[in-house]
């Protein structure tokens, strides 16, 4: 199951859940997204050639990070760009989800672990800006 998150036509999150299977691959971001989210599914013997990547510029002016649930409960919150709160999702063991833009905050429901993978060079506190998260009352959950 895929879940897209969108605000006033803007494509904030992308959540795969643990669930989800097809055959075959399919991405789930646009090509302009300087961070891809694809799933593949192949069988037995599948061979995918040996290959290296092309040194090519690219620039990353927005970071966007995937996280990976590997255990617990955790919600996550969605705000706009101008720090509003939008709405709230739970997610499970094996979802993934793609943190595109607008705001995000996560509260850990139960104890969790989470893998995530995201643009670097990391540059600090230059590379975010901390506001209040959502008082617990007026979560939504979507």
């Amino acid at each position: 199951m895929i879940e897209n998150i969108t605000h006033k036509n803007l494509l904030l999150s992308v959540i795969i859940r643990a669930a989800y299977q097809k055959e075959g691959i399919a991405f789930f971001t646009p090509e302009n997204f300087s961070q891809q989210l694809g799933y593949m599914n192949r069988p037995q013997g599948y061979v995918i050639p040996p290959h290296v990547h092309n040194l090519v510029p690219r620039e990353v002016t927005l970071t966007q990070e995937v996280l990976y649930i590997k255990s617990g409960k955790v919600r996550v919150d969605f705000y706009d760009d101008d720090k509003n709160y939008l709405q709230s999702s739970i997610l499970l063991k094996g979802d993934v989800i793609l943190l595109a833009q607008g705001g995000h905050g996560f509260e850990m429901l139960e104890q969790s672990e989470m893998i995530e993978i995201k643009q670097g060079p990391y540059c600090g506190e230059e590379d975010k800006v901390r506001f209040d998260h959502i008082e617990t009352h007026k979560v939504e959950i979507k």
